[in-house]
């Protein structure tokens, strides 16, 4: 099982779609994000932004390149409940 873990080919198979180091996702919300800030702001300053994002976001999927998917059914899912600050996680028993 240790060799399925580390074997090129099935890592390449279970990996997302990446498009410069990060997924189509990330992508897709800093393209987002990037164009609204330029419309609010009307500055070119908005594309260093946008490299800054993009080297968060590059950083962040060398640790899992899950991470953002993660991130949003999590968020998404995984609401907060009101003893998070009692625990430190959701628990839904007092």
């Amino acid at each position: 099982m240790d060799m399925l873990d580390r074997d090129r080919l099935f890592v390449a198979l279970t990996k997302p779609q990446m498009f410069l180091g990060v997924t189509y996702s990330f992508l897709i919300a800093n393209v987002i994000v990037t164009t609204e800030l330029f419309l609010i702001f009307k500055a070119f300053w908005v594309i260093v932004a946008a490299l800054v994002i993009h080297a968060a976001g590059w950083v962040a999927h060398l640790y899992d390149p899950r991470i953002f998917d993660i991130w949003i059914v999590t968020s998404s899912r995984c609401p907060r409940v009101r003893n998070r600050s009692l625990w430190g996680c959701n628990s839904y028993s007092p």
